[in-house]
Order: C-alpha cells, then structure tokens, then sequence
C-alpha cells in the first residue's frame, strides 16, 4: 500500500519573528532536504622561521644582483679610464721626447753659442797686445821674442828684448803700463851683454791682458762705406 504524501503549508503570522526550523518527529516536507556541513578541520599555524627563510633569500640574491651590476659598471668605468690614461700616456711620452730633443738641441746650441763668443772675444787680444807694445817701444829698444805664459783668463805673456840703457827700459815699462790694455807689468830678469860689439841690456818683462772699460774703446769701420 503506498503512503500519500501530506503537503504541510506553514504561514508566518509573525513577519518581525525569527524563523525557527520546524521540527518534526514524523512526515514528509516539501523541498529538499538540507545537506548538513561539512566538518571544519583545525586551522594550521603559519611557518615564520620558514617565510623568514625565504624572505632572507630573496634579499640575498637581490643583494649578490646588485653588487654584480655594481661591479661590473665599475669594471666597465675602470676600463675606460685605464684606456684614456694609456692614450694620455702615449701623448705625453711624445710629448716629453720632443721636448727631451729640442732641450738637446738648444743645450747644443748654447754651447757652440758659448764657444763661438769665446773665439770671438779672444780674437782681438793679441792684435790689442801687439799694438800696444809696438806704441809703447821707446827708441834703442827692440824686442826678441813676445810669448804667451798662460791663456788664462787673463792671458799673461812674456816680453824678451834689448834696451840701449836703462832710461829705455824704464819707459817702456812705464808706457806699457800705460795702456788701457796692458797691467801688471813687471821686470823678469835684465843682464848686460855684449851684442853687434856693443853692451845692451837684455831683459825679459811680464804682463797681463786687461779688458778696457768700453768707454775707453774707439770703433773705427772696416770699409769706407760704413763711414
């Protein structure tokens, strides 16, 4: 025999009330019936050392990142520095040997410069003695020999000659000392001899080359020309 199933309409008279489920010990409900919920399990704890963990890593690897790039940009700036000081370098040896060989050049030229002055100014000093002691050479008196003692600066030279007496001899001396070109004369040595059956006075005189002030130095052209 089948059981006819009983339709129960439940009505809310009480809008504001609270619903409260029907309980029924027996009978059927319209609908379907609920299914009941599922069991919740208990809730797990959250691994802090281990997010720690990871996140220690995470920092590490962006921190060994950074460094390599850092590195490398710095390598990078390196080479380029090391790059221009080898091309400054080079730069500067050329320039350093230039200037080593134009400072030869002109040490070289100093030194001839030098030279040719000295050739230069020595040029005229036994042109000067020989005038002077030609001037100064009083009458009765020759000259034997006329001799460079030491080239100095200053030259110093030797004067060997005859004198007819002594009054010669004192003028010469006198005349040479005289001179703007001649100092320190003085009488070497002087004897009697008998030359041409006469008795002179040889003597042998010694002196020293002066520079005259230029005051005392009269230019004259060396061709018509120039006067």
């Amino acid at each position: 025999m089948n059981r006819a199933e009983v339709t129960v309409i439940e009505v809310n008279l009480n809008p504001g009330a609270t619903r409260r489920p029907s309980r029924r010990k027996g009978g059927l409900s319209l609908g379907r019936a609920r299914k009941p919920a599922a069991a919740a399990g208990p809730r797990q704890p959250i691994d802090r050392w281990g997010l720690f963990s990871v996140l220690g890593w995470v920092v590490l690897i962006a921190g060994v990142g950074w460094m390599f790039m850092s590195a490398r940009a710095r390598k990078d700036e390196l080479d380029i520095a090391i790059e221009r000081a080898v091309r400054d370098s080079a730069h500067y040896a050329a320039v350093i040997a230039t200037t080593e060989r134009l400072t030869a050049r002109r040490d070289s030229i100093v030194t001839r410069l030098r030279l040719i002055q000295e050739i230069d100014a020595g040029r005229y000093i036994w042109p000067h003695i020989l005038d002077e002691v030609g001037r100064a050479l009083p009458p009765y008196t020759w000259l034997t020999a006329l001799s460079q003692i030491e080239a100095g600066p200053p030259v110093a030279f030797r004067i060997e000659g005859r004198a007819g007496n002594t009054f010669a001899l004192t003028q010469f001396m006198k005349d040479l000392e005289a001179s703007g070109f001649i100092r320190g004369v003085r009488l070497a040595s002087t004897q009697l001899i008998r030359e041409q059956e006469k008795v002179v006075q040889a003597f042998i005189l010694e002196a020293t080359y002066e520079e005259p002030s230029p005051d005392r130095i009269e230019t004259v052209p060396l061709f018509a020309a120039e006067r």
